[in-house]
């Protein structure tokens, strides 16, 4: 579950890279948007994995007992090179690069392709937009891992459109032993409750975070979803970056996801899921 982001504390425009670099980033994010906007068809085809067999054991993830800024998870492999598509998967029967990766790494990993792809543009636009931050798609993934098993919990399915099968949707924030008391803030638009607020979608944001760092990841205009694994994938990924934050670094990981939440478990179980990740995409 997100916890609330410091009343004072407000996303900081990117400001780090030289105006000779722009052009080549605003390339970047508009060949990164069209990815968004054109996958539906590779989706379709390469998210639907075969049935598992006794033979195929779930992807281990050993529980790392990190003690917070000690360390940030291990680098991930390199993602697909942000450039032109390939041809029309229709004509040649291919995925475009970035939905090629995802299909191997889903093999490896358990993680639906339409997750793990969400998890590498929000990557690859933070890389245009906050370069210094340096937050990793295996981080986001190890996240998703523990708030959602990455938008299928319960039996839930990811569409090809982003959205679980039944929206996501925690319990009441109502001042329960181990949960803090959180009116509701936005007349239950995002979780139909309109006593108390409840975290949403698959990456859990409650209202009042969603309200500041929401933002349209496919870039057609539309109201930012936040059971829409892109959207808050997107989302989550400038909530860890905010305050000029760098997730390379062991202080400023710990630092990213105990504002996320405040919980050195949780932040221990989202480390080992994303070190373990990262190593499965290195092939170790």
């Amino acid at each position: 579950m997100v916890a609330p982001p410091p009343s004072k504390t407000e996303p900081r425009p990117p400001t780090r890279g030289r105006a000779g670099n722009l052009a080549g980033r605003l390339a970047l994010v508009l060949l990164l948007l069209a990815f968004v906007a054109g996958g539906a068809w590779a989706l379709g085809t390469f998210n639907r994995p075969g049935p598992r067999t006794a033979a195929d054991p779930p992807f281990p993830i050993p529980f790392q007992d990190v003690q917070p800024g000690a360390a940030a998870p291990g680098t991930a492999g390199e993602l697909p090179a942000a450039g032109q598509p390939q041809a029309s998967p229709a004509v040649t029967g291919t995925a475009e690069p970035l939905t090629a990766w995802a299909v191997a790494l889903s093999e490896k990993t358990d993680i639906p392709v339409r997750a793990l792809r969400a998890y590498a543009i929000a990557d690859l636009l933070m890389r245009s937009q906050d370069p210094a931050c340096r937050v990793s798609w295996a981080t986001l993934a190890g996240i998703g891992r523990v708030e959602s098993h990455h938008g299928t919990i319960g039996g839930l399915r990811l569409g090809e459109d982003g959205r679980p099968s039944r929206p996501i949707i925690g319990i009441p924030l109502d001042g329960s032993p181990g949960l803090k008391a959180i009116p509701d803030s936005d007349g239950g638009t995002l979780d139909g409750d309109t006593t108390w607020d409840r975290a949403v979608g698959p990456m859990q944001f409650i209202p009042t975070t969603w309200a500041r760092y929401a933002v349209r990841a496919n870039g057609d205009g539309q109201t930012p979803d936040p059971q829409n694994i892109d959207d808050a994938a997107l989302a989550a990924a400038r909530y860890l970056c905010s305050g000029g934050r760098d997730l390379a670094t062991g202080e400023g990981w710990w630092t990213a996801i105990l504002e996320y939440n405040k919980s050195t478990e949780y932040g221990q179980n989202v480390f080992s899921g994303a070190d373990a990740y990262a190593r499965a995409s290195l092939g170790s």
